[in-house]
């Protein structure tokens, strides 16, 4: 297929820019308090829409130097600092600042740490419950080593919704996920279902690396399988040019086309676009996605 340098980007990936004092406030904020994000750390093309339109963010925790080295990923690599203790709290005194109803909480992989970073993750989950018992948490952790107990303290902190991206079809997974494998991600989906069963699950995939349409179809496959409630599908964009190139760019009548195959498949709820990415909008995917239960169970009731 073609490298990137071939492709011209198309019109629907053109981002407008908006720095109004949303923005601004919330970028001051970030570095007074000594926080990241995962929108600016990964180079997040809807940083500008959800920092000033929307006043939402997702917070990064563990640091911002992970010990994974991802073909698709802008986060740096290396090797991480001490665990900030401090950092729970004052993850939770921003979200009340911003005064969010919904918070995502992710990290960069700490496959240094022997429970890869899950006490930080629970405490930090408790602690923005404490000061914002009306604000919902997502959490968007690494596979933690596959190790069951990490994921068990993670989910004994009671988070609303579990995200574990899967990022890419089987075949592709050896060479973009850095120390990942695509099993065991499915199955560290599966047992975070089993420990919480009411609590949704979510994945996501990036696309435009050379997957075929089948090896998508089989990852929702795969996922539903594993009893993934929502599933979120983006375009893949080359964050610098030392990392994977772009080998295709979906259209929307595309993404749409996918979007409507993933629905078919059983998910509560698909969000699928050229900009869309994990925590895109993540409030929305939440309660669209506990409608749809709501409907299924009542659809159920009067068929019984």
């Amino acid at each position: 297929m073609a490298s990137e340098g071939h492709l011209r980007k198309p019109e629907w990936l053109k981002i407008k820019l908006n720095t109004n004092e949303n923005y601004t406030g919330l970028k001051k904020m970030m570095r007074e308090k000594k926080l990241h994000t995962v929108c600016e750390e990964a180079r997040c093309p809807n940083i500008h829409e959800c920092w000033a339109v929307r006043r939402t963010a997702t917070f990064m925790i563990l640091g911002d130097v992970c010990t994974r080295a991802c073909r698709f990923c802008a986060v740096k690599t290396g090797l991480p600092t001490e665990l900030d203790w401090a950092e729970p709290e004052r993850i939770a005194d921003s979200v009340l600042l911003m005064n969010l109803k919904h918070v995502v909480i992710t990290a960069v992989a700490r496959d240094d740490l022997k429970d890869g970073g899950s006490a930080v993750f629970a405490e930090t989950v408790r602690a923005v419950r404490r000061k914002n018992p009306f604000t919902s948490i997502e959490v968007l952790p690494s596979d933690m080593g596959g190790i069951e107990e990490n994921l068990r303290t993670l989910m004994e902190a009671k988070p609303d919704i579990l995200n574990h991206n899967i990022e890419t079809v089987r075949r592709l997974t050896p060479r973009i996920r850095a120390r990942a494998q695509y099993d065991r991600s499915l199955e560290f989906l599966k047992r975070a279902k089993e420990m919480l069963p009411e609590t949704p699950t979510k994945s996501s995939i990036m696309i435009g690396l050379g997957e075929t349409k089948d090896e998508i179809i089989q990852a929702m496959e795969d996922l539903r399988l594993n009893h993934v409630d929502i599933l979120t599908i983006g375009q893949y964009l080359q964050p610098t040019k030392r990392h994977l190139k772009v080998e295709k760019y979906y259209s929307p009548d595309e993404f749409k086309e996918l979007k409507d195959i993933a629905m078919t498949k059983g998910f509560s709820h698909c969000e699928a676009g050229p900009l869309v990415r994990s925590s895109y909008h993540a409030d929305e995917q939440v309660n669209a996605a506990a409608k749809k239960k709501q409907e299924l169970s009542e659809s159920e009731l009067k068929e019984a």
